[in-house]
C-alpha cells in the first residue's frame, strides 16, 4: 500500500496538488480574510507544514536520484548561466515552487491581517493581494503605498 502511494507522489502530482491546492486559501483571504475558518486555516502554521512536508519529500527524493543539494546551490552566486542549470532539474524547480507557493500565502496573510489591524477596507487590499499571489515583492510595494496614503503616516517597525 506504501508503495501504491509513493507511486503517486511523483513531482507532477506533487505540483498539480499543491497549486491548485493553494487557490482555496488564497480565495479566503480574497473574500473572508476576517473569518474564524481563515484565521484557523490560513494564519496558522497548518498549509506552511503541509508545503513544507511536500517540499522536505522532493528533497529526499532529489537525493536518492543523485543530486548533491548544498554543492549545487553554493553555484548560484556564480553567474546567471548557473541558476539557469540548476532550474533546469525538475526537483529543483519544483522545491522553488513549494518555497513560492508557501512564502506568497505567508505574505499575503500578513497583507490582510495587516490591512485589518490598521482598518483599511477590504476592497482597498484586493488588489496588492492579486499581486502578491503572482509576484510577492511587488504586491508588498503596493500594499505599502496604499498603506501609508491610508493611515497617513510611515511605519518603519513594529
Amino acid at each position: 500500500m506504501l508503495n501504491e502511494f509513493q507511486n503517486y507522489l511523483t513531482f507532477e502530482n506533487i505540483y498539480l496538488v499543491s497549486s491548485l491546492g493553494i487557490l482555496p486559501f488564497w480565495f479566503m483571504l480574497f473574500f473572508v480574510p476576517n473569518s474564524k475558518i481563515t484565521q484557523i486555516l490560513v494564519n496558522s502554521i497548518i498549509v506552511p507544514v503541509l508545503l513544507a512536508a511536500a517540499y522536505c519529500y522532493v528533497f529526499y527524493k532529489s537525493i536518492l536520484l543523485g543530486d548533491n543539494f548544498f554543492l549545487d546551490n553554493l553555484k548560484i552566486y556564480f553567474g546567471l548561466d548557473e541558476v539557469y542549470t540548476l532550474f533546469s532539474t525538475e526537483h529543483f524547480l519544483l522545491m522553488f515552487w513549494l518555497h513560492f507557493l508557501a512564502l506568497n500565502l505567508f505574505l499575503g496573510s500578513w497583507i490582510a491581517k495587516d490591512a485589518t489591524k490598521c482598518g483599511m477596507p477590504r476592497g482597498l487590499i484586493f488588489i496588492p493581494l492579486i499581486l502578491t499571489y503572482f509576484s510577492g515583492p511587488v504586491g508588498l510595494v503596493v500594499f505599502w503605498f496604499l498603506r501609508i496614503f491610508y493611515a497617513k503616516k510611515i511605519i518603519v517597525h513594529e
